[in-house]
């Protein structure tokens, strides 16, 4: 695993950028594998200036997202779909068509699971997947656990994790009490990987992933089977 400490976010969210874009630039039709929340919103701003400064084209990118509540309208200002559309999509020349995200709408939870998990299997497996990490060490909606389950699969979210978000929503009763999000094993398909990690709440979860072996109890530590990793991290979270 490549690992590069930058100073701050500022810093860590350019870095990000450049080596998202130099995929783009050597395939311009690369599929894009992406995540949401706190951590990657720098990068996708860097991004969306790169694309308006006519440096990287978003015109033949297609795009795979890790996750989504469930169940969940895409319309709904806290889903995945919005907050990518927000971030990234409506800022780009981008063919939304060619953007996905599970749909948090779907009737049938696991049947949009296996279909997912085809379609991205049909791309096979993203160029480039960004992801974040947990203060627990978790990827997407893969938590901690005694097994972990390897494909695109409908979870239950923490008595935690529903707590935590409830401030998202007007209640704790409208937090989605499951997600659909991609397995370790689609994860680790793509062919390059970026991990992003900011702030010293981090810090454990990098070490634990630093360390090189790999246990379901820190998710992000199957990332060490991953021939073409970089983490990028701020010195917070690299150093504690």
């Amino acid at each position: 695993m490549k690992v590069i400490v930058c100073k701050n976010y500022e810093e860590v969210s350019k870095e990000s950028a450049k080596i998202v874009a130099d995929v783009m630039k050597k395939k311009p039709n690369a599929i894009l594998g992406l995540a949401t929340g706190s951590t990657p919103e720098g990068m996708y701003a860097e991004l969306a200036k790169m694309n308006a400064a006519g440096e990287i084209d978003f015109k033949d990118i297609t795009t795979v997202n890790l996750d989504e509540y469930y169940p969940i309208s895409p319309d709904n200002d806290q889903s995945y779909r919005y907050f990518m559309n927000k971030n990234l999509f409506d800022k780009v020349n981008i063919d939304k068509s060619r953007t996905n995200v599970p749909k948090g709408d779907a009737p049938d939870g696991e049947k949009e699971a296996e279909r997912y998990e085809a379609y991205v299997r049909s791309l096979g497996g993203a160029d480039i997947q960004v992801l974040g990490i947990g203060r627990n060490g978790h990827i997407a909606f893969n938590e901690p656990d005694e097994e972990l389950v390897p494909v695109t699969h409908v979870t239950s979210l923490t008595e935690d994790t529903i707590d935590a978000n409830a401030r998202f929503f007007a209640s704790a009763a409208d937090v989605p009490t499951k997600a659909l999000t991609m397995g370790m094993g689609t994860i680790l398909s793509a062919k390059k990987i970026i991990i992003i990690a900011t702030g010293a709440n981090k810090h454990d979860a990098v070490a634990q992933m630093l360390k090189g072996t790999c246990t379901t109890k820190c998710p992000a530590s199957f990332l060490n089977l991953h021939d073409d990793v970089v983490l990028v991290c701020d010195e917070a979270a690299y150093n504690g």
